[in-house]
């Protein structure tokens, strides 16, 4: 497998306390990998070290298959918590800034890289005056100076409206599959994630709880079928005569929930009317990205 950064088995420890707690994560080339957990799990931390913001405890980081981190992080971007700009400054001046300090000599990627964003039209109105997904926005532009082949974001979308944040999705979309870069990506608007995302990481209280690509997702979410009729009874007495090993129950609404069989629901609807039941209708039901992360986390699910 073509890993652009691998962490094994680290750890991060502050003043005694765990942070991060023996993680193993991978992130393929061309991955958008979304990186998920609760508020204090370890996702930042981890990201830090990852961009050499924070030393590792323990443990191994490996980037572009090299232990020698300090010449490849040039083939990285990343913007990491609250966004750091320089107040007094306009989104031009800070990206000409940023331009000068690599090293960059095209005079023009600055303003190509704020129209991207969104960001052409702020003219002279300082930093200070953004707001915060103003300031997300330019960091994003400022992490993509450089053209790196690995972006690790913590939160971009923070701070966006809903028109916003699909625009900034459709920007990372972009970005990963017209100019091949790769994503790796905190967020806790989890229904945003699910849209994008090729590869997840699932992190509580500094331990890997899961990872998994987007296409088993359908497999690790529940599936099922809501059968709703005139007789719920019955319904459910000839349901688990026809699917002894499955799961079948009825719900507080009186639907039949049937686990799994959504390709049987054509010869389900035949059975019931061929016994003399009135069926109202047949639903596919599975679990979201955040309904699978909450039952991780040990949360309850929301109704």
């Amino acid at each position: 497998m073509d890993y652009l950064l691998q962490t094994k088995e680290v750890s991060k420890s502050f003043g005694g306390k765990i942070a991060v707690d023996h993680v193993s994560l991978g992130v393929k080339k061309g991955d958008i990998y979304g990186f998920i957990g609760e508020n204090g799990a370890g996702k930042t931390t981890l990201m830090r070290m990852a961009c050499g913001l924070a030393k590792a405890t323990s443990g191994e980081i490996i980037l572009f298959g090299s232990h020698d981190l300090v010449s490849q992080r040039h083939r990285m971007g990343c913007t990491i918590e609250n966004p750091a700009l320089y107040p007094s400054m306009t989104a031009m001046e800070n990206m000409e800034a940023q331009r000068l300090l690599l090293g960059i000599k095209d005079e023009k990627v600055s303003e190509k890289l704020l129209d991207t964003v969104g960001l052409s039209r702020t003219g002279k109105k300082k930093a200070k005056n953004f707001s915060l997904g103003m300031k997300q926005r330019l960091m994003i532009a400022l992490s993509l100076l450089g053209d790196p082949e690995l972006l690790v974001l913590d939160e971009p979308t923070n701070g966006l409206d809903p028109m916003g944040i699909k625009e900034v999705r459709d920007l990372f979309l972009h970005l990963n599959e017209d100019r091949d870069m790769t994503i790796l990506i905190s967020s806790h608007i989890l229904g945003e994630l699910e849209k994008i995302a090729t590869r997840y990481g699932i992190i509580s209280n500094g331990k890997m709880v899961d990872e998994f690509q987007a296409d088993e997702l359908s497999t690790r979410c529940g599936k099922n079928l809501l059968i709703y009729a005139n007789d719920p009874r019955q319904t459910k007495e000839i349901i688990s005569h026809m699917f002894a090993d499955a799961l079948c129950e009825q719900t507080p609404e009186n639907a039949i929930r049937l686990k799994g069989h959504l390709e049987d629901a054509g010869h389900i609807n035949t059975q019931l009317v061929n016994a003399g039941i009135t069926v109202n209708a047949l639903i596919p039901e599975g679990e979201s990205l955040e309904d699978y992360f909450m039952s991780l986390m040990g949360g309850k699910k929301r109704a």
